[in-house]
């Protein structure tokens, strides 16, 4: 077991809410090559935190939960290109799979049934609601909605297995990550309404964050692969 470092948390964290707020702005102002850069660079330095670790801290965990950030991130490059949505959803629901093998792997599978019984519900009643204005995505959509409701359900579990921090923090990021991607499907295919990009970006990244930060606290106190 090796002791948490501050330094770097105290220094990266402050640096990821100064380029998520700087990005927020840019992009409300319409700045858009300024945002181009800074939501890139928000995600990487959030995944920057796995990568400040002593070099024997590495886990099959920590692999896991780097990967899927990093597919977070090509998510983010793609989804500035509206004509390769349909691209940047697949790579978010790749990182939602590695996450949830990055959940699985480090207590096993929870079947807590009636947190799954809620969060499908969510995602069954929004699927329905959209489906009018899904059209051709109809069947990605709901692919999605599939993994990312599996996704939050192990997220869930891991703290209702062992009521932990960390545990608290990533059941918090995947209810969040829901949240943001809610918000896309409603501005995307129902309606789009005021401030949906403070909303959106706000969130996803407060998710990642805390996955990011958990992951970091976890790999240091040493859970066994």
């Amino acid at each position: 077991m090796v002791a948490e470092s501050p330094k770097t948390t105290r220094t990266i964290n402050p640096l990821i809410i100064i380029s998520a707020l700087f990005a927020i702005y840019m992009e409300f102002l319409g700045n858009r090559t300024v945002y181009m850069v800074l939501k890139p660079l928000t995600t990487i330095l959030v995944t920057s935190l796995l990568f400040f670790l002593p070099k024997q801290e590495s886990s099959k965990f920590k692999m896991l939960i780097v990967a899927a950030l990093l597919f977070c991130l090509l998510g983010d490059i793609l989804l500035l290109f509206p004509a390769y949505f349909v691209f940047g959803l697949a790579a978010f629901l790749v990182a939602h799979i590695l996450f949830t093998i990055g959940f699985i792997n480090l207590k096993g599978f929870h079947p807590h049934w009636t947190s799954f019984l809620i969060l499908y519900a969510i995602g069954a009643s929004l699927f329905f609601w959209l489906q009018s204005g899904l059209g051709e995505f109809a069947v990605p959509v709901g692919v999605y909605v599939l993994v990312i409701c599996f996704m939050a359900w192990q997220g869930i579990g891991l703290f209702l297995k062992e009521k932990r921090k960390e545990f608290l923090f990533i059941a918090i990021a995947v209810l969040l990550f829901m949240f943001s991607d809610t918000m896309i499907a409603i501005s995307k295919f129902k309606t789009d309404f005021d401030y949906s990009s403070i909303v959106i970006l706000s969130t996803y990244w407060m998710s990642i964050g805390l996955i990011a930060n958990a992951a970091r606290k976890i790999t240091l106190a040493g859970n066994p692969e």
